[in-house]
């Protein structure tokens, strides 16, 4: 794929009418052509201010690169408007244009990318389903078909070679315009750890190998070397954080090689990774070999093209409903069986989730999908008092904003058709009294024209309701650590419930609910003024003044949890985000320019700590 510069939008004599189709293809190519370049650009970045430490540099790199999408999908749809000169053209019109865009891409390596931007111009002209006639709903094929590409890794057989001359060989594949720390010693802590791994799994084999991608993965004020590592039938992570401290050299920070280490380093509740990627639905099998427990929709937004991840998830959604019963039409959500077919009892109805119902979001679920599904209600209950946009623009921030592994990512769905025979009777009344403006019924199906879908955890309070005493006071920490670490990205949840916070799936603690959270730094921490006078000791209500932003956290363990063995354990390991100091220390760290280390992997997996 050649990239070059968006030719302007070309017009047509009305002698050649019968041509527009191939000029709207030509033009929606144009508009992924300058994307593409544009996201290669700004990723390319990524090196040289890791190489400069430019933190500041990277964060605003990647919260630009997940803005520039929509930007070019806006000025792409405005070049066919003008192009269309106002015509609505029908199904025929459409389908042409997408064979030209197909024909004209069938050769890109990143040919997949390009169909989802294609839909998402398309999708500014017919809004409701997923026709796909009209546009790229299934994939059109495995995009590895040409051969005589650039290997996307670095191979190594390690017969009886010295491990430390192969990882010094690997480092020499990645030369960084920045000096070492040490690497010899580096070297010496990577083999000595990856010697002992294979110790442990019964010893080196002849044919053990080792992979390593060429391209290197950045985020915030880290850089991961990236492999995979062959031995005795399994496949294992092979993954190198780097670091580049201040006043030292680059370093590596660990080795890690167990699926569990890396899930999270990959995980829906991190930020997307910056990474110069050539062929993604190459990288993205890669990285399944060694986390098999992550969809391919999850590992498309790790690298970066969350657009096309969202696709991808609604190819999983599909074949969810095709896998269970009471499903709609194999292709497509918004068609419905035949009208003339016996209606089913669907096994895996749409139903309300568990747990307590939230005053802003309606959220219903099934029972085998590992999704939830949110809808912002038309009205909210006392004392709520915030906006529908106010609300959209917290999921924003969230988008934009660094996660640190404890918050989710969500998929925007707008104008989204589901079966409506597969939701429960209750499920769907409940949806239709709450929130009547985005939902209706047409055609047997439920179009919902705003639904955030995310991944589903069990709400924490429902989790210590029924963990024993070690897997609650393991929850209880990681809910303090998640607080901690979200203050140190200076996100303040503004709702600390733990209804607000899921457990994962790996028992992880992270926090889901959004409408507010505010900055750190916008917010006026306080103690407690004491009391003066006995009147004012026994007020009912604050005898002080309260501003707009201010936040006393000596309250928060009044209506988090009763008293009782979870809350004194709290005040044990984590009693200092009780106490305003703690907040306006982050707080005073944060205005003075810092960005705080917190790391995706155990503290214990550090080489040098």
């Amino acid at each position: 794929m050649h990239l070059r510069a968006v030719a302007p939008c070309l017009t047509l004599d009305p002698m050649f009418d019968a041509l527009r189709h191939f000029n709207v293809a030509h033009n929606i190519l144009m508009g992924y052509v300058d994307y593409y370049y544009r996201f290669k650009l700004i990723t390319k970045r990524a090196r040289i201010r890791f190489e400069n430490r430019d933190w500041h540099g990277t964060q605003a790199d990647a919260r630009s690169r997940i803005s520039l999408y929509r930007e070019d999908v806006g000025k792409t749809t405005e070049r066919i408007e003008k192009l269309l000169d106002g015509q609505r053209p029908g199904p025929e019109f459409w389908a042409e244009a997408k064979a030209a865009y197909a024909e004209e891409i069938a050769h890109f390596d990143t040919r997949n990318i390009a169909e989802t931007f294609y839909n998402s111009v398309y999708r500014h002209f017919h809004q409701i389903g997923a026709n796909r006639d009209l546009m790229f709903v299934a994939r059109t094929g495995s995009y590895r078909e040409y051969q005589g590409r650039t290997a996307i890794s670095h191979d190594y057989q390690l017969g009886k070679k010295d491990l430390a001359d192969i990882v010094r060989d690997l480092l020499h594949h990645f030369p960084f315009r920045a000096a070492w720390d040490d690497q010899e010693r580096d070297i010496q802590l990577v083999a000595d750890r990856w010697q002992s791994m294979i110790d442990h799994h019964g010893g080196r084999r002849t044919e053990d190998r080792l992979q390593v991608l060429r391209s290197v993965f950045y985020r915030n004020k880290s850089a991961y070397i990236v492999g995979r590592f062959f031995h005795q039938d399994d496949i294992y992570p092979f993954i190198l954080p780097l670091l580049h401290p201040d006043g030292r050299g680059i370093m590596i920070d660990a080795l890690l090689l167990a699926s569990d280490q890396v899930t999270s380093i990959f995980s829906y509740h991190r930020s997307y990774f910056l990474a110069d990627i050539t062929v993604p639905s190459d990288m993205v099998d890669f990285l399944q070999t060694c986390m098999p427990s992550k969809q391919i929709s999850e590992l498309y937004n790790a690298i970066g093209f969350e657009k096309h991840g969202k696709t991808v998830f609604y190819r999983e959604l599909i074949r969810h409903f095709r896998q269970t019963s009471g499903a709609g039409d194999d292709d497509d959500l918004a068609r419905t069986q035949d009208a003339s077919a016996t209606p089913k009892e669907p096994s895996d109805p749409f139903i309300t989730a568990p747990g307590i119902a939230g005053m802003v979001m309606y959220v219903f679920t099934t029972p085998s999908l590992n999704m939830v599904f949110k809808v912002i209600r038309d009205k909210f209950a006392p004392p709520k008092q915030v906006s529908a946009a106010h609300v959209k623009e917290r999921y924003e921030l969230v988008k934009h904003h660094d996660r640190v592994g404890r918050m989710a990512d969500s998929y925007l769905f707008e104008q989204l058709a589901l079966p409506e025979e597969r939701f429960h009777p209750d499920c769907l009344r409940e949806l239709l009294e709450t929130a009547p403006s985005k939902v209706n019924i047409e055609d047997g199906k439920v179009h919902i024209s705003h639904v955030y879908i995310e991944k589903k955890m069990v709400p924490l309070n429902l989790f210590l309701q029924d963990a024993d005493e070690e897997m609650a006071q393991k929850a209880l920490r990681d809910y303090g650590r998640a607080i901690k670490q979200l203050a140190a990205a200076n996100i303040f949840p503004g709702d600390l419930l733990l209804k607000n916070f899921g457990v994962t799936r790996i028992k992880r603690v992270v926090f889901y609910d959004y409408d507010e959270i505010e900055l750190v730094t916008d917010c006026n921490f306080r103690h407690i003024p004491e009391p003066q006078t006995y009147e004012q000791e026994m007020a009912s209500q604050p005898w002080y003044y309260v501003g707009p932003h201010d936040i006393f956290p000596e309250e928060f363990p009044g209506f988090l949890m009763r008293a009782g063995p979870h809350l004194t354990y709290l005040r044990q390991v984590h009693g200092d985000i009780f106490d305003a100091d703690f907040w306006n220390d982050v707080k005073a760290r944060l205005l003075a320019g810092e960005i705080m280390d917190v790391f995706p992997y155990r503290s214990d997996q550090r080489f040098l700590q």
